[in-house]
């Protein structure tokens, strides 16, 4: 590993922990213009983040330390998914220090953290959305490691350079099976970002949130960590179906200064693209029922199996 690649994987690390809040306030104004609202601007994130952190923290009497450093392990582990998944560039040299399966495991960090801050004051609300975030994680799970195994048997190797060299770097292939997947993890991504129609994130209806209302005691920089881990989840996932389902254009590190460039202007192309099929998502569904979820994730886990054995009968 040279300090030019390892400089260049920082920095694109970087460059998606301070984008996550742009691409948030990018979907929030998608989806604002699709209904017909005037929305309040990409840079609407960052002004909320700012608002918090100027603010002095409330933490409540009976607060444990996993409380208070709850929100500092949910961004961190984020931060290291950011350096890990290959977003700006195909051969990021972190990458290939954990595979996808290990990259499912640190997303369980940020949720397991979460709901144990959740339940930590004893509120009825956090415990609530606490359960809640368990049960989605429990059923949502299955089906993200089905999607990357599909992906991991067509290219043979775990991890997301080989992938996308695999998919994004050879001849033109049709691959039944990735439709299949494909579905089946924006299923999954709509659940574990807690977007419609799984939740949504500008509710505070007790008896629907799930992800607010683990985080109702929170406030100041503490609430600002969470925010900037929400909106860098939602990179991080949308990063992973590019390497996995989009991997074309991206630039490689050994390439001509121009190529990168280029690289990362498709990138950031595609990341524009995925944010109005998300806002486009969210504006045609409508929020289901907390008892609907498991059939919905239920749904997500037959897709991403059904295109396992398309590609074990029909493209192995």
């Amino acid at each position: 590993m040279s300090a030019q690649a390892l400089a260049m994987n920082l920095l694109a690390a970087a460059m998606a922990i301070a984008a996550a809040p742009l691409l948030l306030g990018w979907v929030n104004l998608c989806r604002a213009r699709l209904q017909n609202r005037h929305g309040a601007g990409v840079l609407q994130p960052y002004r909320t983040l700012r608002k918090l952190l100027h603010k002095d923290a409330v933490v409540a009497r009976d607060a444990s330390p996993l409380f208070r450093a709850a929100p500092y392990v949910q961004f961190a582990a984020m931060a290291l998914a950011a350096a890990i998944i290959p977003a700006f560039d195909a051969a990021a040299p972190l990458a290939v220090a954990a595979d996808t399966i290990a990259l499912v495991g640190v997303f369980a960090i940020t949720r397991v953290m979460a709901a144990l801050a959740g339940m930590d004051l004893g509120t009825a609300f956090g415990t609530l959305g606490a359960r809640r975030e368990m049960l989605i994680g429990f059923l949502a799970e299955p089906a993200l490691l089905m999607v990357l195994l599909t992906a991991s048997m067509i290219s043979g190797s775990t991890q997301l350079p080989t992938i996308i060299a695999t998919l994004g770097h050879s001849q033109l292939v049709i691959y039944p099976s990735l439709a299949f997947a494909a579905t089946a993890f924006v299923m999954v991504l709509l659940a574990e970002n807690a977007r419609i129609p799984i939740d949504n994130p500008t509710t505070h209806l007790e008896l629907t949130m799930i992800h607010e209302a683990m985080v109702l005691e929170y406030s100041a920089r503490h609430l600002a960590l969470l925010e900037w881990t929400r909106a860098l989840k939602l990179l991080n996932y949308i990063a992973i179906g590019i390497a996995l389902f989009l991997p074309w254009g991206m630039a490689r590190l050994d390439a001509d200064p121009l190529d990168i460039a280029g690289g990362w202007l498709l990138t950031v192309a595609k990341l524009g693209a995925a944010g109005v099929g998300l806002a486009l998502i969210e504006t045609l569904s409508a929020k289901l029922r907390i008892f609907r979820a498991p059939e919905f994730l239920a749904t997500a886990f037959l897709l991403a199996v059904l295109g396992l054995l398309v590609h074990l009968l029909l493209e192995g």
